[in-house]
């Protein structure tokens, strides 16, 4: 979502289907207007896959790739690059995506530069903790005393509730935890004794949880990393070019929102 243009032929492919028919546009060609049709599409099919509606920042990236991949459209139709083509609108952002990448290139970069970039971007490189933990699943309603009575018992070596489930999860990131349960419940099982199960609450109720262990962060070494960095600068790099290229072709178009993207 942060770099739409990296992404635009998954996206495109993914959100925007639809046929060219989608383009809301007035009589003048160097007018595009990003419509209710395009903001119904890109909500539907992000609902579709992801399970749920897209928030304003979300909605407002998915208008900028559908903006980009309508103007590389435009430009390729300009440069008739959809000749021999039937039509197929993926086909011609590819083309004149070409175009744009062959006025591209990479300044020279030295280990300087890399290790700058290597730092300002080390969660990608970084290990984070990870947690190796298990969570006895009660059958039926989990309420505080039922989950406190049932991780008593299994404490105590009987097997509780037969109809409860076990789920084992292994080399879970903190992100992940966080992202599931909830922060409290993250900060818990990171401080919780291995071995023991214990009644944890999560953002979505109360947990029979029992941590196995955990693996603590490793920072990332640069040399061992140069090649990796060295091809991720490379990639970001590229796409920003990219990214600067569309919007000045976008400069030839006047752009009208219609609605909000919420």
């Amino acid at each position: 979502m942060r770099e739409p243009l990296l992404h635009f032929l998954v996206l495109g492919g993914l959100l925007f289907a639809a046929d060219h028919h989608l383009v809301t546009r007035t009589d003048d060609p160097h007018t595009i207007v990003v419509g209710a049709a395009v903001d119904k599409e890109a909500r539907d099919t992000f609902k579709a896959t992801r399970g749920h509606d897209p928030s304003a920042p979300e909605m407002a990236a998915l208008r900028r790739v559908w903006l980009d991949n309508e103007v590389l459209y435009r430009e390729g139709l300009s440069l008739q690059v959809d000749k021999g083509d039937i039509a197929i609108r993926e086909r011609v952002i590819f083309k004149a995506l070409s175009v744009v990448d062959a006025n591209t290139k990479l300044p020279p970069v030295g280990d300087k530069v890399l290790r700058q970039w290597f730092d300002s971007h080390r969660a990608k490189y970084d290990e984070p903790a990870r947690f190796d933990f298990q969570e006895a699943v009660l059958s039926g309603e989990a309420s505080e005393e039922a989950v406190r009575a049932f991780v008593a018992a299994l404490n105590g070596g009987t097997p509780g509730d037969a109809n409860a489930g076990l789920r084992v999860f292994k080399a879970r990131p903190l992100s992940n935890l966080v992202q599931s349960y909830g922060a409290d419940f993250a900060k818990a099982l990171e401080a919780a004794p291995a071995g023991e199960w214990r009644t944890q609450q999560s953002k979505e109720g109360w947990r029979a949880i029992r941590l196995d262990a955990i693996k603590h962060p490793q920072t990332a070494s640069f040399e061992a990393l140069r090649a990796v960095v060295l091809q991720d600068w490379t990639d970001a790099t590229l796409s920003e070019q990219r990214s600067a290229a569309v919007r000045a072709l976008e400069k030839k178009y006047k752009v009208k929102f219609e609605g909000s993207p919420t």
